[in-house]
């Protein structure tokens, strides 16, 4: 078991990026087929429309352009505090032409439920108003959600990503 490098396989998790405009949307889904150098893949892809419009306003810095121009599974979570886009999707990638990195069951399984929770608009929400009632409320239907998560890594990541926002308190 250990040392043993992933293949890409059916039913492997991966990550790959797709062209939109300037910058790049992301895809993690299954492998569904392996045919020579093409991988059938079905999952999700993220249009990360909030931080894009961040950019596009002046209100972010280098690393924020940096995510949205080299997406990969350890940066794309900070895409994921703004407003996202995201539809079924169901390709196959060319691996001569095509990023396709295989990613952890659980990172695959935090991304996934980070979208299917609907957990950017929760967290947008509450950025995105200004100190007072609203915002505290906002928090707090925020807090619920994350009470209710059932996925412990998501959960965890969640928390620690509102932390570092100073949403928590």
């Amino acid at each position: 078991m250990f040392g043993r490098k992933p293949t890409l396989k059916e039913g492997t998790a991966v990550f790959s990026v797709k062209k939109n405009g300037e910058f790049n949307d992301f895809v993690f889904g299954i492998v569904t087929g392996v045919d020579g150098r093409k991988v059938g893949v079905n999952g999700v892809i993220v249009n990360p429309i909030g931080l894009k419009n961040k950019i596009a306003q002046g209100k972010t810095g280098e690393r924020s352009r940096e995510i949205l121009e080299h997406p990969n599974p350890d940066n794309v979570v900070l895409a994921l505090v703004y407003r996202v886009e995201h539809e079924n999707f169901a390709e196959v990638l060319d691996l001569d032409v095509d990023k396709c990195d295989i990613i952890p069951p659980k990172i695959y399984a935090m991304l996934d439920g980070w979208i299917r929770e609907s957990i950017p608009e929760f967290i947008n929400t509450v950025l995105s108003l200004p100190e007072g009632s609203e915002r505290d409320e906002a928090k707090r239907v925020l807090r619920n959600r994350m009470d209710t998560l059932s996925d412990k890594n998501l959960k965890r990541t969640l928390y620690s990503v509102c932390r570092s926002l100073k949403i928590l308190n």
